[in-house]
């Protein structure tokens, strides 16, 4: 990953998760916590793609399975966010922009029923059936409409973030071939940008067969 994208990643998730666990969990909402993690990592993710995905993901669940009150066996929410860190990658939008709210809302939905899933299946594996208790049907629906409610007011902030970081000139430009990098196609068309450097570059074209001509007819009157 690109240092840029780290520097930004650490502070995002370290506040995401000293607000969940300091404010959020403390709501006692029947059913589940509002995950503000998880919801960063999707927004991430969503900018960075796959790999960058499932590595923040790591990442911020083994922080969270560190931090207190964390009562689980380390690893195992890091399992989790890797894996959705990594699904939420793969729909990343190729031209950069997304048309509608729909398509990441319907990533949100996904990732919290999928998560809850996953850290229940998990924990089934590891001896841990607290999930049997509380009902796991509640904690589905009440996760989704959490995450769905919250989602509003972090993915899109957090995805802003990543394209102007994104938009560093310090970063690598090595593969600025394909230029139009998630913040530029969401800011302004890339087709305007290259029609735009076509132009120039046949204006350039037109001038220098200009002076060619010039060249050859003061060579004639010479002659």
């Amino acid at each position: 990953m690109r240092v840029n994208r780290i520097l930004l990643s650490v502070p995002l998730i370290v506040v995401a998760l000293v607000i969940q666990v300091s404010v959020l969990a403390r709501l006692h909402l029947p059913g589940a916590v509002p995950d503000l993690l998880l919801l960063t990592v999707l927004g991430l993710a969503l900018i960075y793609g796959h790999v960058g995905g499932a590595l923040i993901g790591f990442g911020a669940g083994l922080l969270a399975d560190l931090a207190p009150p964390a009562d689980h066996a380390a690893g195992r929410y890091a399992l989790v966010l890797c894996v959705i860190g990594y699904l939420a990658g793969l729909v990343k939008p190729e031209t950069g922009r997304i048309k509608s709210a729909t398509g990441p809302m319907v990533v949100v939905v996904a990732a919290a029923i999928g998560s809850t899933l996953m850290y229940a299946g998990v924990g089934a594996l590891v001896g841990d059936t607290s999930a049997r208790h509380v009902g796991l049907t509640g904690l589905l629906f009440s996760a989704a409409l959490y995450d769905l409610l919250l989602a509003p007011f972090v993915v899109p902030g957090v995805m802003f973030l990543a394209r102007r970081a994104d938009n560093d000139p310090l970063a690598d430009t090595g593969s600025g071939g394909k230029a139009s990098d998630i913040s530029s196609g969401w800011l302004s068309s890339g087709t305007g940008l290259r029609i735009g450097g076509q132009r120039g570059g046949l204006k350039m074209k037109a001038a220098r067969s200009r002076m060619a001509r010039a060249g050859r007819i003061k060579g004639v009157k010479r002659l």
